[in-house]
């Protein structure tokens, strides 16, 4: 499941400027973003720190950037004034405009994820964020094909209903939200083909730790976004692994590799650490997608947690709950007596067991009245 990768259709509008549109998520759900290019002053320099190279006007922010943007919300496209504190909730404090060569030292501002906020930002404020940390999904996803200089104009409409997708503080004839995105100046990143294996590891861990605190406070799809994030680093980290494995089995593997070599492989995590870590980010996304209601995609998750570490007891565990969900009792039951198996009288267990004896016999008892009355009635 990886309902925050941006999936990016292209169309023209009326004025001919190129429209993209993708779904992203803030924490209280899945949204469709469209956004438009309104100005661009890319031809100017951007800033650069002052030990890192400044990057080219034409390129865009990647990992790691920090990106000097700025958030402000519009009442809708046909009108000049902004009602923004209005439709979220947020009040945007005002500021003088700050120039593109206005060159400063960037420093990341920590913030805090808001469950009644969809842009995730102080509004109306210049903004220092780290790309690729999840913490405004929505406007990153802007970023990433952004040039320092540009602004643009995006247009966001909740997917879906139910209880998983709300609009906060937001009554519906207030939709689409719309606002716009400038970017100041940015730092250069990596990506993630360009990094080293320690780095991507880093990455990693930092993606499956921030996903932890997201699901503690609630925010389920702000958990997805990370452990997604996490897993594709994992995938492009594989091969590092293997040989590094392999090497280590080579006879007078140590007398063949210089220093540098060696450093790095001690930052590469072992075969089976990045085969526990691996499991443990799938299982933690079966949990999250079983509280998003979507079992199929939590039993797949579990079924690839239990592959890669037969004997972790959740990923059966939360196997077990998307069987049972899915009305495949059997396929349950399996799950939840190979957990007995390797943890002897667990509690939740035990009464998911009986929970399915007690539905299949009600089912069977249906089944039996059903029938007499059919033979019955000839």
């Amino acid at each position: 499941m990886e309902p925050v990768h941006p999936i990016e259709t292209l169309r023209g509008n009326d004025d001919g400027v190129e429209v993209t549109s993708w779904v992203s998520v803030c924490p209280s759900g899945l949204w469709k973003v469209q956004k438009k290019r309104t100005r661009d002053d890319s031809q100017q320099t951007v800033s650069n720190t002052r030990d890192v190279t400044a990057c080219s006007a034409t390129s865009c922010p990647r990992l790691g950037s920090l990106c000097r943007v700025r958030v402000q919300l519009t009442n809708n496209m046909d009108e000049a004034k902004s009602s923004g504190s209005e439709k979220s909730g947020e009040k945007p404090s005002v500021e003088p405009n700050h120039s593109v060569t206005d060159v400063r030292e960037p420093v990341d501002t920590p913030l805090l994820r808001c469950q009644e906020s969809v842009l995730q930002l102080p509004l109306g404020e210049w903004t220092t964020v780290r790309l690729g940390e999840g913490q405004c999904d929505i406007t990153e996803a802007c970023l990433e094909q952004m040039r320092a200089g540009e602004e643009w104009e995006i247009l966001l409409s909740p997917v879906g209903h139910g209880p998983s997708v709300s609009v906060p503080q937001t009554s519906d004839e207030n939709l689409p939200l719309c606002a716009t995105v400038e970017l100041q100046s940015f730092t250069p990143g990596k990506e993630s083909w360009e990094m080293s294996p320690g780095e991507k590891w880093e990455w990693a861990k930092s993606h499956k730790q921030r996903g932890g605190v997201r699901f503690r406070s609630g925010d389920v799809w702000g958990a997805v976004h990370s452990y997604s994030q996490a897993l594709k680093l994992l995938i492009t980290l594989f091969g590092h692994v293997r040989e590094v494995e392999k090497k280590g089995h080579e006879p007078e593997a140590e007398e063949h590799r210089d220093t540098n070599t060696t450093a790095e492989t001690q930052q590469i995590p072992s075969a089976t650490e990045f085969k526990t870590i691996k499991a443990e980010l799938h299982s933690n996304m079966s949990l999250c997608q079983l509280k998003l209601n979507q079992p199929e995609r939590a039993k797949a998750s579990a079924a690839k947690a239990t592959h890669l570490e037969p004997g972790a007891v959740k990923a059966w565990y939360r196997l077990g709950q998307a069987c049972q969900k899915l009305n495949e009792l059997e396929e349950a039951k399996q799950a939840f007596r190979k957990l007995l198996e390797l943890q002897p009288e667990f509690p939740a267990a035990l009464k998911a067991l009986k929970d399915i004896a007690s539905r299949e016999k009600e089912t069977n008892a249906q089944l039996g009245l059903r029938l007499s009355k059919m033979f019955s009635s000839r």
